[in-house]
């Protein structure tokens, strides 16, 4: 079993996971299997209770796991089924090790990050290799190098990688070299002292990629190459792209990366088989339509808060060869003026996720808007409490009807708590979490769509549709498309007098990727398309 680690140094954001995952997408389609994995430093157990915009989304995995958004990166990017063990942080290594402890199974010996802390780490990266049998394990290390925090998972990767042998284990650095303005120029400073720092802990990289803003010259790449003790064929330009994420993998092809990695790693592979890619792309690039899609929320203000929502619709408009300009739509700003001053012209109208009061009106006046407008709309999560909300509301004629998580005492609680939820005080990893079964209803759009009866979905909640309400709005021709198994639980709506107005309990996104775009993203912007086209007649 063959290992890559990859680093990142400089700044954050530099695309890390990005990078792993495209370097995932090339070894894949050489024929190899492959596994990712990523490491936080920070304490918290998951990233389940930390604010979107402290953190991002949270991905969730199938077995229910709350991880990092980097995570859906891999499962985009790549053909791997992830589960917790994919994901690692410091609060979970230390909460280990302080249980063993509390156990006596380290038999009175003085505990301490190395090697206990360590020993934890590294029986992750054998854990993961060993349940998946991959060829490869790609292990991406958060943070930056430097960081206090960061330090024991460094320290583990270096010992594991002398362990494995030099032929077995590679490391991979991310950094950046920056282009002042001022003087014309990229500088490699910044890149030298982050390798210098990596060196001082014991890790020489053997790959250095450069994400960059102009092209790196030859004299740079030996500059870099002679300063930071790395081939000169190891320095690879990562040049920020100019249209998607999905270019990223074809850019490091042309830079020949994946195949320097082969033959560090002695793998003997052909070459990577990326037509499917590359049409993927010239439908991202070039599409022979273009649509406006409204996504209303009350994260706006950072792309991570809904990055899987972004790109599934980026999805849906490859499954149609169609260009998407997302609109981001502050739902507070709805609420000041109104939904039609914002939302005209729009295509369709998506309502992702989220928790909390904030926003909740503006949300709902823009549900409204898109049934009684005629325009497309799809609910995630949230999305689907929100159009039961403004349906009881303005057509069965619920005043002031809502959900128990806004307002407890409401006289129509169309949307309320789970009962297995209303006992739990512990706010990590205790909502409904990961895949569960829906059964379809024949006859109806979901049915179409998916092109099956039963489905297993990704969910993320504490509340959900209130049964006492149920005949009122079949009553009303608001259909319950999608349920639970034994019938108890409401997981998919649809309107039969509406060209698309849907909305789901669980979050579609998670399972959607650029080449198998999922079927509610697909017929949503297929609406939407349709939508444009009778606009403009």
């Amino acid at each position: 079993m063959k290992y890559i680690f990859v680093t990142g140094g400089v700044v954050s954001s530099l695309g890390k996971g990005l990078t792993a995952a495209s370097l995932g997408t090339l070894l894949e389609n050489r024929g190899l299997k492959v596994t990712l994995q990523k490491f936080d430093p920070y304490l918290n157990v998951d990233p389940g209770t930390m604010n979107p915009y402290q953190h991002g989304e949270v991905y969730v995995l199938n077995d229910g796991a709350e991880t990092d958004l980097d995570l859906g990166h891999y499962e985009r990017f790549t053909k791997s089924s992830l589960s917790r063990f994919n994901n690692l942080t410091s609060g979970q290594v230390y909460q280990t090790v302080l249980d063993k402890e509390r156990r006596g199974e380290y038999l009175g010996k003085t505990v301490q990050v190395i090697p206990h802390v360590t020993d934890e780490i590294q029986k992750r990266i054998l854990e993961i290799g060993e349940r998946t049998q991959a060829d490869v394990v790609i292990t991406e290390i958060g943070g930056t190098t430097g960081d206090i925090e960061g330090l024991p998972f460094l320290e583990a990767i270096r010992e594991f990688a002398l362990d494995v042998g030099p032929s077995n284990a590679i490391f991979v650095h991310v950094t950046y070299v920056p282009f002042i303005k001022a003087a014309g120029e990229l500088k490699t400073k910044p890149t030298q002292q982050s390798v210098a720092k990596l060196r001082e802990i014991g890790i020489a990289p053997q790959i250095l990629v450069c994400r960059c803003e102009q092209p790196l010259n030859k004299e740079l790449r030996q500059k870099i190459s002679l300063f930071c003790n790395v081939p000169y064929e190891g320095v690879i330009e990562e040049k920020d792209v100019d249209h998607s994420i999905y270019e990223v993998p074809l850019m490091l092809q042309r830079e020949r990366m994946d195949e320097l990695v082969c033959r560090l790693l002695h793998l003997d592979t052909q070459g990577p088989e990326m037509s499917v890619w590359q049409d993927i792309l010239r439908k991202l690039i070039a599409p022979q339509h273009q649509v406006r899609i409204g996504v209303v929320g009350k994260y706006v203000g950072l792309n991570d808060a809904y990055k899987s929502v972004f790109e599934a619709i980026s999805h849906g408009g490859v499954a149609n060869d169609c260009g998407v300009q997302i609109e981001k739509v502050d739902a507070e700003e709805i609420e000041k003026v109104g939904a039609e001053k914002i939302l005209k012209g729009l295509c369709g109208i998506l309502v992702p996720g989220g928790f909390g009061e904030r926003g909740i009106e503006g949300k709902v006046l823009a549900a409204q808007y898109a049934r009684e407008q005629n325009v497309p709309y799809l609910g995630l999560c949230l999305g689907m409490h929100i159009a039961t909300i403004e349906f009881a509301r303005n057509v069965l004629g619920l005043a002031k009807a809502d959900s128990t998580e806004f307002q407890p005492d409401t006289a129509f609680p169309v949307i309320a708590l789970l009962d297995e939820q209303k006992n739990v005080i512990n706010k990590g990893g205790t909502m409904r979490l990961g895949a569960q079964a829906c059964q379809l209803k024949v006859g109806t759009k979901a049915a179409h769509l998916y092109g099956a009866f039963l489905v297993h979905e990704r969910h993320r909640h504490r509340y959900e549709f209130n049964n006492a309400f149920r005949e009122q709005f079949e009553a009303a021709d608001f259909i319950f498309s999608g349920t639970s198994p034994d019938g108890k639980l409401m997981e998919l709506i649809e309107l039969n007098n509406h060209p698309f107005y849907m909305a789901s309990q669980f979050h579609p996104e998670f399972q959607s990727k650029p080449n198998a775009p999922h079927p509610l993203f697909r017929g949503f912007i297929a609406a939407a398309l349709i939508h444009l086209h009778q606009q403009t007649r």
